[in-house]
């Protein structure tokens, strides 16, 4: 019975002085568990790297700090000088020789160009020359004559209206109050902000399709509301550059910055627009979307000022012969080209312009 006890205890106290006796072979089996474990460690430590999202390693660029007050206004004004050298004789584009006719004209400008305006107008004026002939006017003789500019029934109503009213509110005179003109059929304020700062020299914003559009591509504001794109851009600028102002942007409007694709390559102020690259961007390309003088056309006035670089427009169902006439040099021109949109359209067909 003592026997196997003494044998089991034996075995037990042979291995523990086999190890006793052999302790390098001891502190190798632990260096070697010791290195197995670190290398698994490291092996985990790549594959959970691996794991990991590729741009989890890159820096983050910091979030842009939001334009200051001052910040955009300074940068407003300084796009408006930009404008200013670029388009120097900015003008409306609409032909007429007094109040009565730019209000007509202004009127007949929504829904279309304000070259069919132009070609429209000189047969109109001939047959009512004042308030009080049009006034007067047979509904379908008048509608006739207007047909070519479009809705032309709800424009005769709004032209027989406001002559109507001319006549007998005002003594046959357009007047010079906004409070007034907004009171005439057809007249809301775009339309009267037109007739005062062209007609009257009182300062007003045209807030119509192609104002709209570059003030909020600006980040000038982002009101869709005329009204309130009107208040807000009226803050960023003195009183008396008002009138200015709209012109230059809606002759960029419909030179450069075009609703569907902007020619951003050939844009002056592209360093100044947080909207570059909607458009096309390569000089060359962007070169061919300029439009009117700057493309080397005619320009939307059969009249147009003195100091206008392009060519006038051709009457209605004359044989313009674009062709054999030289074409301007746009890019010598960009530093002096422009021309007003369609001063107080309520919403200018863009694909004519």
């Amino acid at each position: 019975m003592s026997a196997p006890r003494n044998s089991a205890v034996g075995e037990q106290g042979s291995t523990e002085s086999a190890e006793t006796a052999n302790p390098h072979k001891t502190i190798k089996r632990t260096k070697a568990a010791k290195t197995a474990k670190e290398a698994k460690s490291a092996e985990t430590g790549s594959a959970a790297k691996a794991a990991k999202p590729a741009d989890a390693a890159r820096p983050r660029k910091a979030a842009a700090r939001p334009e200051s007050r001052l910040a955009l206004v300074r940068r407003a004004r300084r796009i408006n000088r930009e404008l200013a050298d670029m388009y120097p004789y900015a003008h409306p584009e609409l032909d007429f020789e007094n109040p009565f006719q730019l209000l007509v004209a202004t009127v007949l400008s929504a829904q279309t160009t304000d070259l069919r305006v132009n070609q429209t107008t000189p047969a109109l004026f001939a047959a009512y020359p004042t308030p009080e002939d049009m006034a007067a006017a047979d509904p379908e003789a008048l509608e006739q004559l207007i047909r070519p500019t479009g809705f032309f029934r709800a424009k005769a109503k709004s032209l027989l209206g406001l002559s109507a009213a001319l006549r007998d509110r005002f003594g046959g005179e357009v007047p010079g109050r906004l409070e007034d003109l907004v009171t005439l059929p057809g007249v809301g304020r775009k339309t009267a902000n037109v007739v005062l700062g062209n007609a009257f020299g009182v300062p007003g914003l045209t807030v119509d399709t192609h104002f709209g559009r570059l003030v909020r591509r600006w980040k000038w504001t982002g009101q869709e509301d005329p009204e309130k794109v009107e208040a807000e851009i009226a803050a960023l600028f003195p009183k008396s550059e008002w009138t200015m102002l709209s012109h230059r942007i809606i002759f960029h409007g419909r030179r450069v910055c075009h609703a569907r694709k902007p020619a951003c390559g050939a844009c002056p102020i592209a360093p100044l627009c947080p909207s570059y690259g909607e458009g096309e961007t390569d000089p060359d390309k962007a070169k061919k979307l300029l439009k009117y003088e700057l493309g080397g056309q005619p320009g939307q006035r059969l009249r147009p000022p003195t100091d206008y670089p392009g060519r006038a427009a051709a009457p209605l169902g004359a044989t313009a012969s674009l062709e054999a006439a030289a074409p301007l040099e746009a890019a010598t021109s960009l530093g002096s080209a422009g021309s007003l949109g369609s001063a107080g359209s309520a919403a200018p067909v863009e694909a004519a312009e």
